[in-house]
């Protein structure tokens, strides 16, 4: 089963909300996320990179959430739909935003040479987890819990104000997991690939 595939049947099998099969309709016909890359030049910049990142964040939150301690400690919980909304749409704020392009690199003996790369190019600059909220929300409604989880994924490495991302991880546990789902997917999975 390729990432596609796969993604499509994570997505039906347990996102089932009013509005989703439209969302999954507009990421089929109108969007490139299956394409797409990760980032231009970090984890996932290459074709189907976004797609592939989604499903590592899935598995990671999936597996975070089913640890004993964040069950019987931390007493988190969250429903298999909220865990697939949140980890294969929350950087939905990248799709239609790459272009393929080239840039100049110099090889292992100091040649320059023409190598593919992506350009960033955003026509709709509403931020980054943010944008991704409102993305999903123009087809499908969110529990505040999901949109705070989406919105905080990136954690401390925004540009927001450290206090809104330590309020939002204490008041919404699934914002700091799905943090720890991306860092770990972005660094540990994705990273050892570089």
């Amino acid at each position: 089963m390729n990432n596609k595939e796969r993604f499509l049947e994570i997505y039906r099998q347990n996102i089932r909300r009013d509005g989703a099969e439209r969302l999954l309709d507009y990421l089929l016909s109108n969007s490139d996320f299956f394409t797409a890359p990760a980032s231009t030049r970090f984890h996932g910049c290459y074709e189907g990179g976004l797609c592939e990142h989604s499903l590592n964040v899935y598995d990671c939150l999936k597996a975070y959430m089913e640890r004993e301690r964040v069950k019987d400690v931390y007493g988190m919980t969250a429903s298999e739909e909220s865990i697939a909304i949140v980890a294969l749409l929350h950087d939905l704020c990248k799709v239609n935003i790459y272009k393929p392009s080239f840039r100049n690199v110099k090889d292992a003996n100091g040649v320059w040479q023409r190598v593919p790369s992506y350009e960033y190019d955003d026509t709709l600059p509403y931020g980054h987890g943010e944008k991704s909220v409102y993305i999903i929300s123009g087809y499908m409604k969110l529990t505040r819990e999901e949109a705070f989880a989406i919105r905080y994924h990136m954690g401390f490495s925004t540009t927001d104000d450290p206090k809104n991302v330590g309020s939002a991880f204490e008041m919404f546990p699934l914002a700091f997991a799905a943090h720890v789902a991306d860092s770990e997917a972005t660094y540990f999975i994705e990273g050892r690939k570089s």
